[in-house]
């Protein structure tokens, strides 16, 4: 065997040698990663993997090898006496303009007021509102209160809205606030809702037409979802102004007590709503029924496909 063919033979055994070793490493590596124990170090961490979550409030999740996480809802529990959030409630998803409502003892207001601010991810102030008290709060009871907030979404994920009791003292002893963990859509989509305008009505035609030339749009988001339709109509019903929206004239007429959608159908171009109405108060007279009518079929008719509006039960929205 000559010398060529033997310095050959010996290069490709090298080659072959270091192709095995590194194999070999390839597969070590495979295994130490497959068997490499997870590291789970947050509620939501081990909520995505599905493992067990106890219905407990807060809820608390257990991993297989008997690590307990508890799901952040702030200070509320601690607070609970003093104030609460009826809405938004801890880790809810909130989008802008937000409609904030609750209950607090008297002495958390001054003047009938107190602040509440959204913060970002990185604790960074986004924006401010004051809570009004619905009735008197010169009293030791609940009184409730509403809020408007609007902001622009912050890149971060999550937030925290902070209602701080007011404090006109400036003493820190005197301080205090309820802190709700809450979460920010990340993908939203533009939407009209359509609610009567009475004092457009009066310009147009001197008097109270009820027609649906008075029934004008308003912009919101929502969130991107595959149910648009039903999501802009919920919205909707809920009636939510803000104060400059009011000020403008618009009067929805919503929300109506109970009054719930419970189905969508779109199908050759008519869109099939039907609604729960257990205290039947969708009825009323011509005007008023008029308006509840066309707020909601201008509201649906925006979407693309939807050229007529039927409600179900048919007996619904009739004078």
């Amino acid at each position: 065997m000559n010398k060529k063919l033997l310095i050959s033979l010996f290069i490709k055994l090298i080659i072959a040698f270091s192709i095995l070793i590194i194999l070999r490493e390839v597969a070590v590596y495979l295994i130490i990663q497959t068997h490499k124990p997870e590291v789970i170090l947050s509620f939501e961490e081990c909520v995505a993997k599905n493992y067990p979550v106890m219905e407990s409030y807060p809820r608390q999740c257990r991993t297989p090898d008997g690590k307990t996480f508890v799901e952040n809802i702030g200070n509320e529990l601690e607070k609970a006496d003093l104030i609460q959030s009826h809405n938004p409630r801890p880790n809810q998803t909130i989008i802008s303009p937000l409609f904030i409502k609750g209950e607090a003892r008297g002495y958390w207001f001054f003047e009938a007021s107190f602040p509440i601010k959204l913060l970002d991810g990185n604790n960074k102030e986004i924006a401010l509102t004051i809570a009004q008290a619905k009735s008197d709060w010169m009293t030791e009871d609940f009184v409730s209160f509403e809020a408007v907030l609007q902001f622009t979404t912050p890149e971060t994920k999550e937030g925290t809205l902070v209602f701080k009791k007011d404090n006109p003292s400036g003493l820190p002893e005197h301080d205090d606030e309820l802190i709700i963990p809450i979460k920010f859509f990340e993908a939203v989509q533009n939407v009209q809702l359509y609610y009567y305008n009475q004092s457009r009505d009066q310009e147009m035609f001197d008097y109270i037409s009820c027609g649906q030339e008075a029934i004008l749009p308003i912009s919101r988001e929502i969130a991107l979802t595959q149910t648009p339709i039903q999501d802009t109509i919920n919205l909707l019903l809920q009636g939510n102004l803000t104060p400059g929206e009011k000020q403008a004239g618009f009067s929805p007429m919503f929300p109506l007590e109970g009054l719930k959608l419970v189905g969508a159908n779109l199908k050759d171009g008519t869109l099939t709503l039907e609604f729960d109405d257990p205290l039947n108060l969708t009825g009323g007279g011509s005007c008023r029924v008029g308006i509840l009518w066309n707020q909601i079929k201008k509201t649906a008719q925006q979407f693309s496909g939807v050229k007529d509006v039927r409600f179900l039960p048919e007996e619904l929205f009739q004078p």
